[in-house]
C-alpha cells in the first residue's frame, strides 16, 4: 500500500489562540479607528505581524493569522463575552493555573475589530477549499477521534465525549471546536502545529494525512448540533454503479476470501479465524447502507470486525466500492431458512457451544448500575432493533433475539440466541459488557466500542427479558 505520510496535531494539539484583545473600546465601526486602538493598546500583549515564536517569550496568544482562524460568529460572541474562557490555567500556565477575564467590547465594536482582522490578518500559507467541510463522514469524525485520542491531543485539550468534558486542561479547550476555526486553517496547523507555536510543548505525531483529515472532521463537528455528515452511498458514483464491474471486482478480490460463489469457502478461508462471511447466505438488499458502505470501504475494524477484512478504497476506489456493493445486492438474496443456513444447525440449539474468552477480572465484578425498569428495557430496545452503532444488533441476533437475523446466517458460529434462559443465566452483566465493548476474537461478534456505557447497560437490560 502507498500512503504518504504527513503530520498531525498531538499533544498540543491546536494551541488555538484565545484572543485576549485590549480593554473596552470606545469607536464604532471605523476599521481606521480599530487599527489604531489595535495598535495603542493591544500590541502591548498580542503580536499582529512577526514570526511565529515559543509562547514562553509571550504575554498571550498572537493574532497574527486571526482573520484566517476563526469563524465570525464564535469571534463576535467571544469579543462580546458570550463563550467561556479558552484556557482553563490561563495562556502561560508556567505564571499561573486561573483563567483569564477577557474584556469584554460592545457589538458594534467586535464587528469593527472583526472586519479588521479579515482584511488585514490573513495567513498566507493557508489554501482556501483545503478542507471539505461538507464531505466530513460520520465513520471519519469517528475515527478521528479515536486518532484524536491515539496521538495523544486528549492530554492536553478537553473534549466533549458524549456530554462529559475529558482530557487534560493545559492547553485551549476544543469543545466547541467546530463553532470556532475555519476548518482550512486548523488543517494547515495540524501539518505542522510547530509553524506557529514553535517549542512550546507541541507533539508532532506521525500520522498520515487521511488521519489529520480525519482529526480536523472531528474537530470541526464538537459543539456543532445537528452536523450533516456527508453520505458517500449518495454520491454520482453510486448512481452510475454497474452490476457487471461489480462481479469483476468481486472475483479478483473479493473471492478469495469469501469464494467463487460467495460460500465463504475461497483459498484463504480454511485458515482464517473468523471464517469469511457467507454472502450466499445474506439477503444484502435488507442490509443498512451505511453499514454496508464502512465494511467495503474502510474494511472489517470499520465495523468492529476482523481485520483480516481490508480497506478498498484505496485499491478500487470509489466507484469500484459502488460497483461491488451493486454486485452483492443483486447477487446475493439470502437463504428461506435462516436456522438451517446455520452450520450444523447449531442456530437452532438453545445452549449454543462457544469458546469465548473470558472477560478481564476488572469487567467480571462489574454490575448493571441501572434498574431493569419499563423505561431501561424500551431504550435498549431501540438500540438492539435500530440505533446500536456501527450497526442494530437485530440484524444479527434477530428481531426476536433468536439469532436468526438476516445477517446471521453468514456466520460461524452463529449468532447467540438470547432467548435461551438456560444459557442467558450463566452469562455475568460484566462479560456481557465486555463482549459488547470489545467483540469476541473468533465469531462474527463486532466490536460495539463507540456505545457509552449507559447504553450497553440498557442493552444487557433488555437482552436478559428476552430470556425464556
Amino acid at each position: 500500500m502507498n500512503v504518504r505520510r504527513g503530520v498531525v496535531i498531538g499533544s498540543s494539539v491546536l494551541a488555538l489562540v484565545g484572543l485576549m484583545l485590549c480593554p473596552r473600546l470606545s469607536f464604532g465601526s471605523d476599521q481606521l479607528r480599530a487599527k489604531e486602538v489595535i495598535q495603542q493598546t493591544c500590541v502591548q500583549c498580542h503580536r499582529l505581524e512577526g514570526q511565529p515564536d515559543s509562547r514562553f517569550n509571550l504575554k498571550a496568544p498572537d493574532l497574527i493569522w486571526a482573520g484566517s482562524k476563526y469563524q465570525r460568529s464564535w469571534l463576535i460572541r467571544w469579543l462580546t463575552g458570550k463563550e467561556a474562557p479558552l484556557y482553563a490555567k490561563g495562556y502561560r500556565w508556567d505564571l499561573t493555573e486561573v483563567p483569564s477575564k477577557h474584556p469584554m467590547v460592545t457589538e458594534a465594536e467586535a464587528n469593527a475589530l472583526a472586519d479588521y482582522f479579515a482584511e488585514h490578518n490573513k495567513d498566507p500559507r493557508v489554501k482556501i477549499g483545503a478542507f471539505d467541510l461538507s464531505k466530513v463522514t460520520k465513520f471519519e469524525a469517528a475515527f478521528g477521534g479515536m486518532a484524536y485520542k491515539a496521538h495523544a491531543c486528549l492530554g492536553c485539550h478537553v473534549i466533549d465525549e458524549n456530554g462529559k468534558f475529558i482530557g487534560g486542561p493545559q492547553s485551549a479547550s476544543l469543545v466547541a471546536a467546530g463553532q470556532r476555526y475555519d476548518q482550512d486553517w486548523l488543517f494547515r496547523f495540524g501539518q505542522n502545529p510547530q509553524d506557529y507555536t514553535p517549542h512550546s510543548g507541541e507533539f508532532l505525531a506521525d500520522a498520515t494525512e487521511p488521519q489529520l483529515r480525519a482529526v480536523i472532521g472531528f474537530l470541526m463537528v464538537q459543539g456543532v448540533k445537528d452536523f450533516k455528515y456527508y453520505e458517500p452511498w449518495t454520491s454520482a458514483e453510486f448512481g452510475m454503479a454497474n452490476v457487471d464491474r461489480g462481479k469483476v471486482i468481486y472475483k479478483e478480490y473479493c473471492s478469495q476470501c469469501h469464494g467463487a460463489t460467495g460460500k465463504g469457502d475461497g483459498p484463504a478461508a480454511s485458515s482464517l479465524l473468523p471464517k469469511p462471511a457467507i454472502h450466499a447466505n445474506i439477503p444484502f438488499e435488507k442490509l443498512p447502507m451505511e453499514y454496508l458502505y464502512n465494511v467495503v470501504n474502510h474494511g472489517g475494524p470499520a465495523v468492529g470486525k476482523s481485520a483480516n477484512m481490508p480497506y478498498w478504497n484505496l485499491t478500487i476506489g470509489q466507484q469500484g466500492v459502488a460497483d461491488v456493493i451493486a454486485y452483492l445486492k443483486a447477487t446475493f438474496k439470502g437463504v428461506p431458512d435462516m436456522a438451517a443456513a446455520q452450520r450444523g444447525g447449531e442456530g437452532a440449539v438453545c445452549v449454543q457451544p462457544r469458546q469465548t474468552a473470558k472477560a478481564p477480572d476488572e469487567f467480571l465484578t462489574k454490575t448493571n448500575p441501572f434498574p431493569a425498569s419499563a423505561g431501561t428495557i424500551q431504550a435498549g430496545k431501540e438500540l438492539f432493533l435500530k440505533t446500536a452503532q456501527p450497526v442494530a444488533c437485530a440484524m444479527c441476533h434477530g428481531e426476536k433475539g433468536d439469532g436468526k437475523g438476516p445477517m446471521g446466517a453468514a456466520l460461524a458460529p452463529p449468532p447467540r440466541n438470547f432467548t435461551c434462559g438456560v444459557m442467558m443465566k450463566d452469562i455475568s452483566d460484566g462479560q456481557l459488557f465486555w463482549v459488547i465493548k470489545s467483540g469476541s476474537p473468533g465469531t462474527g461478534m463486532m466490536s460495539f466500542a463507540g456505545l457509552p456505557e449507559e447504553q450497553v447497560w440498557q442493552l444487557i437490560h433488555y437482552v436478559r427479558s428476552l430470556a425464556k
